[in-house]
């Protein structure tokens, strides 16, 4: 038996906190997983705003964050946490990461004793530099076999109206992980497994921040062969900081990494790659904030990488410089040519 008794079958509990557009489109996959298995299975979404829970509940859709996508009858949604949290055995969060520990306090009490706890969420915590998966497991006093991971090219939309995806679960107890894929397989989200945690947060982290500089070359009007260079050399950078923590080179180029990099730093549905657009279009921080109805995480989670890069010696010039803009040190005017005068030296040299 795996952590929390789960080794066959699929989850028949689901809580899925946090009511926006990937919180809201995973517990679409999850009541589409069921409905394609046979399996009956309780969703319920847990939301801060009335509005939006309202909405889900009686017209069945999320405007705000998806649009006319209709939403499974199956799901049900609530602003009360502890009804949505109640019998759950499998608990889905979507929060943003730098709200998770203090919201994790008040969750503690309310979450099943013997309950899976995944993570979609995809940033590191400020001030600690922690990872999702670190801070899930200090305030909830878990074991890593019971938490687990999902990420890869996870733009939001696209899942929502059904077009394919592959993505990957994470969790060091390899049953574990198995039983939560089996839960959200649905016709069009095909899930793979891996124990390599930290290669898969690394890759969701890291990825954002690359896109940012990525947005910030086609707000400039830069071509493809920029946006490509930015986006091989952000893949070299995220390898290294993945290695530094003991993270696995082939997770770099699988979904969790290439994949989720090559979708966030190429679609105008990614959030980190518009934010970085309006940047390289002349708005400042607070423009692009007041602009953007959603987080996106890169802004927030970019200093944190750079400092957890700085404390383990690890060389990550397109996050220095992303990061130097979004602090006002460096002009979106200097960051090409900062990038491009770096000394000079073989390509494999990570």
């Amino acid at each position: 038996m795996t952590a929390g008794g789960k080794q066959t079958g699929s989850a028949r509990s689901v809580a899925v906190l946090g009511a926006g557009s990937w919180g809201t489109t995973f517990a679409k996959i999850l009541a589409d997983a069921a409905a394609a298995a046979g399996d009956p299975r309780t969703i319920r979404l847990w939301g801060r705003r009335a509005e939006v829970v309202d909405q889900i509940n009686t017209s069945h859709v999320n405007e705000q964050y998806l649009k006319d996508i209709p939403l499974p009858e199956s799901i049900s949604a609530s602003t009360d946490v502890a009804a949505v949290l109640e019998g759950a055995d499998l608990v889905v969060i979507a929060v943003p990461a730098q709200s998770l520990r203090p919201q994790l306090r008040e969750w503690k009490g309310l979450i099943a004793p013997d309950a899976m706890v995944v993570s979609l969420m995809k940033g590191l915590e400020l001030s600690t530099d922690a990872r999702m998966s670190e801070v899930i497991g200090e305030e909830l006093g878990l074991p890593a076999e019971r938490i687990a991971i999902v990420s890869g090219p996870n733009l939001a939309m696209e899942i929502a109206r059904e077009e394919p995806t592959a993505s990957v679960v994470a969790c060091t107890d390899s049953a574990a992980a198995g039983w939560i894929a089996r839960s959200c397989t649905a016709p069009y989200f095909r899930p793979y497994t891996t124990a390599d945690v930290v290669g898969v947060e690394i890759g969701g982290i890291v990825k954002n921040v690359i896109a940012l500089a990525v947005g910030i070359c086609e707000g400039k009007q830069m071509g493809d062969n920029t946006k490509a260079s930015v986006i091989t050399r952000g893949l070299a950078e995220t390898s290294r900081l993945a290695l530094a923590l003991g993270g696995e080179a082939k997770t770099m180029a699988g979904l969790a990494g290439l994949g989720d990099l090559v979708a966030t730093c190429s679609s105008p549905l990614s959030r980190n790659h518009t934010a970085g657009r309006l940047l390289g279009q002349g708005l400042t921080l607070e423009e692009v904030g007041q602009k953007m109805t959603q987080t996106a995480e890169g802004i927030k989670s970019g200093q944190a990488v750079h400092e957890l890069a700085g404390k383990l010696g690890v060389e990550m010039p397109i996050t220095a410089a992303v990061v130097a803009v979004l602090a006002g040190k460096l002009s979106v005017d200097q960051l090409g040519p900062v990038l491009l005068s770096r000394e000079l030296k073989p390509e494999g040299d990570y």
